[in-house]
Parts: structure tokens; sequence; C-alpha cells
């Protein structure tokens, strides 16, 4: 089955029109119903846009248009979501926070393009060794060796069958598993501390601004920051600064550790996925496309004796 496109590359389109759009002095739902011309009609833009003044607000109807996405991309949508929410709630500029965040979501789409080149060479390379077999029994029928016959009628045929079967199942499962270590699991890291900044320049209190981020990490399922927040916010206590710059300077941070890592995941992950081909994959073609042609071979020459 096909997987569907990554949203991501949309959730950062979305978010860096729509802070253009709100710095340029459009309302929000102006400024939606704009972002969401030529968009898919089924798409978390176009729902947004079409609940106009909705009670429940964009965030609301992000939430209930991305409920059915995969987790990345509903992650991605939710923090733009979290953002518009927060700033909503202390009264905050939304576009610069918008900026941040496209900025954020253009960062993963650059490491998911980086695990799909490590892993296209060697798909490419698992699927034409996964071709040989098939090849192999051509081959060896032009030659005039029942290699098929071997293969689907004794026991040393069924048991090729098994064995490079097995093979080829625990290296498909085997890939996966290395992508799925390799691919990114979260859509914005740094976002509690982003979040936060926005809220401290609402000019409410600290606790009131951590009541609020909190309470929007909780309503959208999004995952914080750890100890990093606590960090910045002793650091500004004890430092006399104002806290909204150490802590856009900390989520920048976090975002820069969190892309270096991704991005040394998918680096070795063209290395790592050589071991499933060469323990799995070839010994697989060996025994469902060389063994049978041999086993023929011998059984004809041992015959014409």
């Amino acid at each position: 089955m096909t997987r569907s496109p990554s949203q991501l590359p949309e959730v950062a389109s979305v978010t860096q029109r729509l802070a253009v759009l709100l710095n340029a002095g459009l309302t929000p739902t102006s400024a939606w119903r704009h972002v969401a011309r030529g968009r898919p009609t089924e798409g978390v833009a176009a729902a947004v846009a079409a609940a106009g003044d909705d009670p429940g607000g964009a965030p609301e109807q992000i939430v209930r248009a991305s409920e059915s996405l995969p987790q990345l991309d509903r992650q991605a949508w939710n923090s733009l979501a979290a953002a518009w929410f927060v700033a909503g709630q202390v009264g905050a500029p939304l576009a610069g926070a918008l900026r941040t965040h496209a900025r954020a979501s253009r960062m993963l789409v650059h490491v998911q393009r980086e695990v799909a080149t490590a892993l296209a060479a060697p798909v490419a390379t698992a699927r034409m060794v996964l071709a040989l077999p098939v090849v192999g029994l051509l081959f060896g029928a032009l030659l005039g060796f029942d290699t098929l016959g071997v293969l689907l009628g004794t026991p040393i045929g069924w048991g090729c069958l098994v064995i490079g079967g097995g093979l080829i199942v625990v290296a498909v499962r085997w890939n996966r598993r290395l992508v799925r270590a390799a691919t990114p699991t979260r859509a914005a890291p740094g976002l509690e501390c982003e979040l936060m900044a926005i809220a401290v320049t609402g000019g409410g209190s600290l606790v009131q601004a951590r009541t609020v981020v909190a309470g929007a990490l909780e309503r959208f399922g999004l995952p914080g920051d750890g100890d990093h927040l606590e960090e910045v916010l002793q650091l500004s206590r004890e430092a006399g600064v104002p806290a909204a710059e150490l802590l856009r300077a900390e989520a920048d941070e976090l975002r820069l550790a969190a892309d270096a890592d991704a991005r040394a995941s998918a680096a070795a992950l063209s290395v790592r996925l050589m071991l499933p081909l060469g323990l799995c994959v070839l010994p697989a073609f060996m025994v469902l496309g060389v063994l049978p042609l041999m086993v023929a071979v011998i059984s004809s020459t041992v015959a014409g004796f």
C-alpha cells in the first residue's frame, strides 16, 4: 500500500502565509480563507476556512480536521493550533510565533527528505536483488532445466521456499524498523519554550503564562521540553532579564539539536540498511534462485547417465 504524502510541507506553507497575511493586517478568518484557496477541499486549511467564525475557533477546527492524519502530521498541525490558542489567550501578536513555527516545520521537512534520500539506494538495490530469483528461474528454464519444478515439487525446493521467504520477511521488517528509528517523532522540538515566549509577551505574570502553556500542551496532546523551560526561567530570574528572548533562544537551540540528531540518523541509515541486504536479501536470492538451479542441473545430469 502506498503511503500518503507527508503534511509537513503543507503545514510550513500554510503557517508562513498566515503569518504574512496577519502581519499585513488581515483578520484571522480572512487570512484562512485566502490561504485555503487552491488547496484540497478535504485538507485542514480548507476545513478551518469553511468554519468561518465558528465559536470553537481555528485551534479546535485544526484538531478536528487533523484527527485522522499520521502522528507526526497531526503533531505539526496541533502545534500550530497550540501557538494560535496561546496567543489568543494572552493577547500576544501571532505573526512572529507563526513564522517561528513555519521555520521549525521546514527544518523537519528537510530531515524527512534526507531520510528518503538515504533510503532510496538500498531500497532500489533490494528490489533488484529480490527480482533476481525470478531471473534465475527463467534463465534455468531457457537452458532446459526444470528449476520451477524443483522449487515447487520437491522437498528441497519446499525448504528453499520456506527459508528464502523467511529471510525476505525478516529483511522487510528489519528495514521498516531501521527507517522508523531514523524518522523524527516530534514535529516541533522546543515548542513549550516557544509557547512560553508567546505567553510572556502578552503582558501577564509568569504563573499565568505557565498555566496557559501547560493547558495548551495538554489540550492539544503535545509533548513538553522537559527541564529546559524551568532552567531558562530560573536563569531569567537570577540574571534579572526578560524571559521572552531567552525562551526563544532556547527553543532555537532545541530545534537545532533535534535537527542535527535527525540528520545524523538519516546519514547513518544508508549504511545500516546494508545489513538486512547483505544478511537476508542476498542469502534469500541464493536460496531461491541459485540452489534450485543447481539441483535441477545435477538432477538432469544424473538422469542423463
